[in-house]
C-alpha cells in the first residue's frame, strides 16, 4: 500500500474534499463534506471542496489534488467505483481501497465473507421477481426486513411483519436497487463501532448504543430528528463491549479494510449474542453523525478525527517504484 509525498502546502498538500455526488444519500454527503472541509480549513490545511456530479474526472485531474478526502456515501463514491478513478489518476484517498469499498457496498457479498471467516450476520436470501413470499417467511421467519443491497442511510428499507406485506417491501426496495435481500431480524440491542486503521494496527473506538423512536432507526430518525438517543459511552459491560469491538475489528480485516470504517451490530436480547448487519466505508460526518460522537469520547476531536483520516489517505493498487512496462 503507498502512502502519498508531502505536498508543497505542509504536511498534505493540496486537499480536496469530494462530496455531494450522484447517490442516493447526496444531501447527507453535502453535510458531511461541508463539516470536514471546515474542519480542515480551520486547521490551515489547503482544502477545496469538489463535488463528482458537479465537474469532471478530467477536472479533478486539473486541479492536482495531493490527496483527497471521500465524503461521498452510497453509489459513486463509496462502491470503488470512485476509488478506481482516483487509482488511475494516482491520487491517495481517504477509506478502504477498491476492492474492499466494492464488497462493503455490496451487502450480500459482505455477508457470504464474513460467513466464510466464521463471523455471525442474520440469514438472508435475495429476493427476485416472483419470489414465493410464504417460502421467504418460512425461512427466514417474522418478522423480517428488506432492503436494497447496494444502498446504505436504510433508504427502501422495510420491516415486515406479515407475509402479504412482502411485495410492497420488495417494490420499494427495488426502487433503488435491482438486487433485494430479504433478511433475519434480529431483536434486540442496535450498535455501532467505528474502526481507525487498518491490518493489525486497526483500533476500534468506542461503541454506540443506540435507541430510536419505536424502534425505528429510518433516515429520518438517523438524519434529521433529534428524537434518537446515543448512549456512549455504550452501558455494556466492559467484557461485552470488548467483544463487540473484536468483532467489528475482525469484520474491518476481513474485508481488508484500511482508513477508517464504521460497523454496525445487533446484539440479540434473548442470549447477547452479537451480529454484523454492515459495514460503512464513507461513514457520515454529520452533526449527527456516530463516528465523531464515538471519537470525542475517545479523547478526539472532530478536527483530530477529520486530520486522522486524512493522513491515512494511501493508494492500494499502484505499482512499486521499480516496476516498468517491461517486466508486464
Amino acid at each position: 500500500m503507498n502512502t502519498p509525498q508531502t505536498g508543497a502546502t505542509g504536511e498534505f498538500g493540496k486537499v480536496g474534499v469530494l462530496f455531494g455526488g450522484r447517490s442516493a444519500e447526496r444531501e447527507v454527503s453535502t453535510m458531511s463534506g461541508a463539516g470536514v472541509l471546515q474542519a480542515l480549513q480551520g486547521r490551515g490545511i489547503d482544502a477545496h471542496a469538489f463535488d463528482p456530479a458537479q465537474r469532471s474526472l478530467a477536472e479533478l485531474a486539473a486541479e492536482q489534488f495531493d490527496r483527497v478526502f471521500i465524503a461521498l456515501h452510497g453509489r459513486y463514491g463509496e462502491d470503488g467505483t470512485l476509488q478506481g478513478a482516483l487509482e488511475q489518476l494516482g491520487i491517495p484517498y481517504t477509506g478502504p481501497g477498491v476492492l474492499a469499498s466494492a464488497i462493503a457496498m455490496d451487502k450480500a457479498m459482505t455477508k457470504r465473507i464474513w460467513l466464510a471467516d466464521g463471523l455471525a450476520t442474520p440469514k438472508f436470501e435475495m429476493l427476485h421477481p416472483g419470489f414465493a413470499s410464504a417460502r421467504v417467511a418460512a425461512t427466514l421467519g417474522l418478522p423480517l426486513i428488506v432492503k436494497p443491497a447496494h444502498e446504505g442511510s436504510t433508504l427502501g428499507l422495510t420491516k415486515v411483519t406479515e407475509i402479504e406485506q412482502l411485495p410492497a417491501a420488495y417494490a420499494l426496495a427495488a426502487r433503488f436497487d435491482r438486487a433485494v435481500m430479504a433478511e433475519e431480524f434480529i431483536a434486540g440491542m442496535e450498535l455501532t463501532c467505528p474502526i481507525l486503521g487498518y491490518g493489525d494496527d486497526a483500533r476500534a473506538l468506542p461503541v454506540i448504543r443506540i435507541v430510536a423512536p419505536d424502534a425505528n432507526y429510518d433516515y429520518q430518525n438517523k438524519y434529521f430528528t433529534d428524537d434518537t438517543q446515543y448512549f456512549c459511552p455504550s452501558g455494556l459491560e466492559p467484557m461485552l463491549e470488548r467483544e463487540i469491538q473484536e468483532l467489528a475489528l475482525a469484520s474491518h480485516r476481513a474485508l481488508g479494510c484500511r482508513g477508517w470504517s464504521r460497523v454496525d451490530v445487533m446484539l440479540r436480547a434473548a442470549d447477547q449474542r452479537a451480529f454484523l448487519l454492515e459495514l460503512n466505508t464513507s461513514p457520515g460526518m454529520t452533526s449527527h453523525s456516530l463516528v465523531p460522537m464515538s471519537a470525542k469520547v475517545a479523547g478526539m476531536s472532530y478536527d483530530e478525527l477529520c486530520i486522522e483520516i486524512l493522513r491515512m489517505a494511501a493508494l492500494d493498487l499502484t505499482p512499486s517504484q521499480d516496476w516498468t512496462p517491461n517486466q508486464a
